[in-house]
């Protein structure tokens, strides 16, 4: 019997150091593979990779739910084509101690790779932590990004909670940096900063009639059905047959199955309620998912894809594009293009809703007078387009960070410029106790775990700095940060606050028979967490 990783995969590894027997793979890999597997032949089914996977995606073979049985033949095929070449494991040698108050470090986020980032930090003995978020909730794209009918992948969380409630991590959420408190206040009172701020912006869509009201980002509708303060707001017309998603990564296909699962199943998530309310008043059938090139290319993971074939009521419809396989195609894409072809294949059921990829087809327009009324897409079958009609038009194409009031910005990528963590000014010189970790690092790409080797290279280079003495300054200690933040007024609320939040909101859901019920106005947050 053997161990099987399935589609929840966050790459996090922590199951790679886990396995006495190193038969999990790809490790260190940051390209096209999405998840891990584990070798059949070489697994000694002591399940410490299932102990200690953090979003519950290892199971027994034997234990394979019906909608993942096809996981176990996956993790075979991948060594098939990568046969396992075992080396020696070296064990970790433990970090040296650092006096207290020697180094202090200011992690900017909450999200993943700020989490990451922290946990880090305080594996060396003696180093003191201290993360601000300007929302009073933390784990950022965890919280707010992962669709809600996927609780085992928010699980994640689960790894951070020792790490933090250590005496040595200080959490400051409620706390925006660059207005309530500045960069300069930050390294006034740490050694270093890391910055972990993602990347928040959405990239544009630029073709006529793209300023229509009718057509979104489609990180402002996954904020909006999960309930993120900035999006709790947004109003989404869903009353047409149709709606459109341009490109076709992991968060089209979330804001499909979103779009068309029923209003029975989703109650059964943490969805925000009033984007319960308004998707079980939809009346959309059918969700066109585009992509400009062919399925070769999706940019979809395999489990999210597979993911589909599952939904109650909705066939999958695949057109255009060409899925043969080609003898260089990797193990994710040769699945992709061999479930491609069997969604292909299938009869459709009449009366079931429908996602359409729609591959090789570019948007070339947005029509309508007032509002979205279509969305005019070429393909090369159509002379003069083909014109789509919705109400409804969300872009998926991708993200870019924001300029950090302080550090250097490359318009370009949308990122920091840095060098393995280190942020460098214009000249590529290092500026001293300044880092970068996550998306507004690497650029938005990888999933949740990802950011965990992300994280260790940049505290890596932190603490080489810091033992060369590159980050031995005095600052202002932990008192001194206390009084600077009383001084301009900031009401920060730490992790025990943080604790009445999401006891209060689990309490809520425990009586609706749901995960939990999340309160979206931070003002409701702020009075739960300060009673």
């Amino acid at each position: 019997m053997a161990y099987v990783i399935t589609q929840n995969c966050c790459k996090d590894a922590s199951c790679v150091a886990a396995c006495p027997v190193d038969c999990i793979r790809p490790v260190g890999d940051d390209g096209g593979t999405q998840m891990l597997y584990i070798d059949p032949e070489t697994c000694i089914d002591c399940g410490a990779c299932a102990d200690e996977c953090p979003v519950e995606a290892v199971y027994s073979e034997y234990d394979l739910p019906a909608d993942m049985l096809r996981f176990a033949e996956i993790n075979a095929e991948y060594f098939r084509r990568h046969p396992l070449e075992a080396g020696p494991m070296e064990p970790l040698a433990p970090r040296a101690a650092i006096m207290p108050g020697e180094l202090r470090v200011a992690v900017v986020g909450a999200g993943p790779a700020a989490c990451y980032a922290a946990a880090e930090l305080l594996e060396t003995p003696g180093v003191e932590v201290d993360l601000f978020e300007r929302l009073p909730t933390p784990f950022g794209l965890i919280r707010a990004g992962v669709a809600p009918d996927h609780q085992r992948t928010k699980s994640v969380v689960r790894i951070f909670e020792k790490a933090f409630a250590d005496s040595r991590f200080g959490c400051h959420l409620n706390v925006e940096i660059g207005r309530e408190l500045t960069h300069a206040d930050l390294l006034a009172h740490h050694h270093a900063v890391v910055y972990a701020v993602g990347a928040s912006d959405s990239r544009g869509l630029h073709v006529p009639g793209a300023d229509l009201p009718g057509h979104y980002a489609a990180a402002d509708f996954v904020g909006w059905y999960n309930g993120h303060p900035d999006h709790a707001g947004h109003e989404f017309d869903l009353s047409s047959r149709r709606a459109v998603i341009v490109g076709n990564g992991n968060v089209a296909l979330d804001v499909a199955r979103i779009l068309l699962t029923t209003p029975a199943e989703l109650a059964a998530t943490d969805i925000a309620d009033h984007a319960l309310q308004a998707l079980s008043q939809s009346r959309i059938e059918e969700v066109v998912v585009l992509g400009r090139r062919g399925p070769r290319h999706a940019a979809f993971s395999f489990g999210e894809f597979h993911a589909l074939g599952y939904l109650s009521g909705v066939d999958v419809v695949i057109e255009g594009g060409d899925l043969e396989p080609q003898p260089d195609d990797d193990v994710e894409t040769t699945l992709k293009l061999a479930l491609a072809r069997e969604y292909a294949d299938r009869p459709r059921t009449p009366g079931n809703k429908r996602i359409v990829f729609r591959f090789c087809a570019a948007p070339t327009e947005m029509v309508g007078d007032e509002r979205v009324a279509g969305l005019r897409i070429a393909d090369g079958a159509e002379s003069g387009g083909e014109l789509l009609e919705t109400s409804l038009v969300l872009r998926s194409i991708g993200y870019r960070g924001r300029p950090v009031d302080g550090l250097p910005y490359n318009p370009d990528t949308g990122t920091v410029p840095h060098e393995h963590g280190r942020v460098i000014d214009d000249s590529g010189a290092p500026i001293p106790g300044v880092y970068v970790t996550g998306w507004i690092k690497r650029g938005p790409r990888g999933v949740i775990g990802t950011n965990r080797a992300c994280a260790a290279e940049t505290v890596a280079a932190l603490l080489a700095d810091f033992a060369t003495g590159t980050l031995h300054r005095a600052v202002g200690d932990r008192e001194a940060l206390r009084a600077t933040m009383s001084e301009r007024g900031v009401h920060a609320l730490g992790w025990p606050q943080w604790r009445a939040i999401d006891a209060a909101e689990r309490e809520q859901g425990t009586a609706a028979a749901r995960p939990r019920v999340k309160f979206v106005s931070i003002d409701e947050m702020l009075a739960v967490a300060r009673r």
